[in-house]
């Protein structure tokens, strides 16, 4: 029996000062990591200047629960749902978080180096990833697509 797969996309608009970002993101990137693997589940962020796009991808109700903790965070606001939605699979299931481009390159994807955000290792996505980070681009008028 196939998985049920439930898709949350969100954006909001980040309240991190830009003197501090490194260091917020990789406290966010360690903590969801973490509890998202237990729980199963599975997405990416994206980030830009000052907004954040956000796909979460598992069970139903472990992705509403969590997105409501989400919604609560100090650390963004103007949270709205872009798409919550049943799907056929996962899409991102070794995702973590991406930086978003400049305009036309590849979302570079990232991770923790001692408290400090780098890019990891480039792994191209596929055309399924690719179609969803666009549109998930799109919502945050990032490269638009």
């Amino acid at each position: 029996m196939a998985e049920q797969v439930h898709r949350l996309i969100y954006r909001s608009h980040s309240t991190v000062p830009g003197d501090r970002r490194d260091e917020v993101l990789a406290e966010i990137f360690d903590v969801a990591r973490s509890k998202n693997k237990k729980a199963g589940v599975t997405g990416a962020l994206l980030i830009s200047d000052h907004r954040f796009v956000q796909a979460l991808e598992g069970d139903e109700a472990v992705v509403t629960g969590l997105f409501e903790t989400i919604r609560e965070d100090d650390r963004h606001t103007e949270v709205s749902v872009v798409e919550s939605t049943p799907v056929a699979g996962r899409v991102f299931s070794r995702w973590s978080m991406a930086r978003i481009s400049a305009s036309g390159r590849s979302d570079i994807p990232l991770h923790d180096v001692d408290g400090r955000i780098r890019p990891a290792a480039p792994d191209q996505p596929d055309r399924e990833q690719q179609e969803l980070l666009t549109r998930m681009r799109n919502t945050i008028g990032a490269d638009s697509v």
